[in-house]
């Protein structure tokens, strides 16, 4: 911030090393940490967040006959790789490219899903999800409920990357979960790394029930795991304890898991602070029994996502914590979270929910 607020006052310190310059060594705004798996679980490789996704959406086509990929780009392997090699494995048939429009993937996806195969289709930003909004939640959410379970589309998964990524900007960085959260008939899953991208992707796919899967897109190259060659899946709905505490919860998903994690090593070392880290991982539904116990034991809690603070998901929470542990509660639940303005470009350093502010919230919240 410093070297920031000296850059401002000098215009020719611009010429030199531009802001943008500046602001992007800034955009790396975590430290990664890499979960691992016991040796039982067998062979593994080492992959990265989108490299695993291919692995898994290779699982799911050689394990169902009926399972189709299809999206803006598929083909080649889209915007990410994620896809990458996959058409050319099992046919145009089974891999293929849609034309431009959101809607008509989700619509189609549905479609699919009625006639009784397996279908995933890719949104290739989640910021452009929204012309699809109407048959996710209207259509995709309620076929099973309108149709007295006579019909269903749950054998459908849509995945979509999400999130800051540095250099994204108000069309390339948005976390719409808490839209989705708001519908009754969906599953919305985060991962946060590899291990879980995998485990969780598959359970998706197989699941009786419409998920949707968001893909910290930050992490595609970033997050590096050693993850099981075997077939695998992983709980839904099933938040996780990763580092246990006395002191306060820190409770986010995604890529901000990362950024918590940190937070507590700071906390330790600055404070003496004892803090519970939990990954949500399913944003819905969410598992209510870790988080409240979690928060029953610890008497506080910080949540932090990067979506915007009003009507994000983490005033879901917040509300529900209130109601069932107020009596442990020993200081109001913090927040901390993206702004209520568009998502900026070069600002997006002072948007995020960085380990600064969280350590700030975690301080403020153990004082008072």
């Amino acid at each position: 911030m410093m070297i920031l607020r000296n850059l401002l006052k000098s215009k020719s310190n611009f010429k030199k090393l531009p802001l943008l310059n500046i602001l992007q060594k800034r955009s790396s705004h975590f430290t990664y940490f890499p979960d691992t798996v016991p040796e039982s679980e067998g062979e593994t490789e080492r992959l990265n967040l989108f490299q695993s996704i291919n692995n898994a959406l290779d699982t799911a086509l050689a394990t169902d006959n009926t399972a189709v990929i299809f999206g803006e780009d598929v083909g080649f392997g889209g915007v990410f790789r994620c896809t990458v090699g996959l058409q050319d494995k099992f046919g145009k048939d089974r891999v293929f490219n849609t034309p431009l429009c959101e809607q008509g993937i989700a619509g189609f996806g549905i479609g699919v899903a009625v006639g009784g195969s397996t279908a995933i289709a890719e949104i290739q930003f989640s910021d452009y999800i929204f012309p699809a909004f109407d048959q996710i939640v209207n259509e995709a959410a309620k076929y099973r409920y309108r149709s007295g379970n006579l019909f269903d589309c749950g054998k459908l998964t849509i995945r979509t990357p999400c999130g800051a990524v540095g250099h994204g900007a108000l069309y390339h960085s948005q976390s719409p979960e808490a839209y989705f959260a708001h519908t009754p008939g969906l599953k919305v899953v985060v991962p946060r790394g590899p291990i879980k991208a995998k485990g969780l992707l598959l359970s998706c796919i197989r699941d009786n029930d419409p998920c949707l899967f968001f893909e910290p897109k930050v992490l595609y190259r970033s997050a590096v795991e050693m993850v099981p060659s075997k077939d695998y899946t992983l709980p839904l709905s099933k938040a996780d304890v990763l580092e246990e505490g006395e002191d306060i919860t820190l409770l986010g998903w995604g890529t901000q898991v990362h950024v918590l994690r940190e937070v507590a090593q700071m906390a330790k070392q600055q404070f003496n602070v004892s803090c519970e880290v939990i990954d949500l991982v399913t944003i819905l539904p969410w598992d209510t029994e870790t988080v409240f116990e979690s928060v029953c034991k610890t008497g506080r809690l910080l949540i932090a996502h990067e979506a915007p603070i009003t009507n994000g998901f983490g005033a879901e929470i917040a509300a529900s914590v209130q109601s069932e542990c107020f009596l442990n509660l020993e200081a109001p639940i913090e927040r901390v979270c993206g702004f209520d303005t568009p998502f900026p470009h070069i600002f997006e350093p002072f948007y995020i929910p960085d380990k600064w502010r969280c350590l700030s919230a975690v301080k403020k919240c153990v004082n008072y």
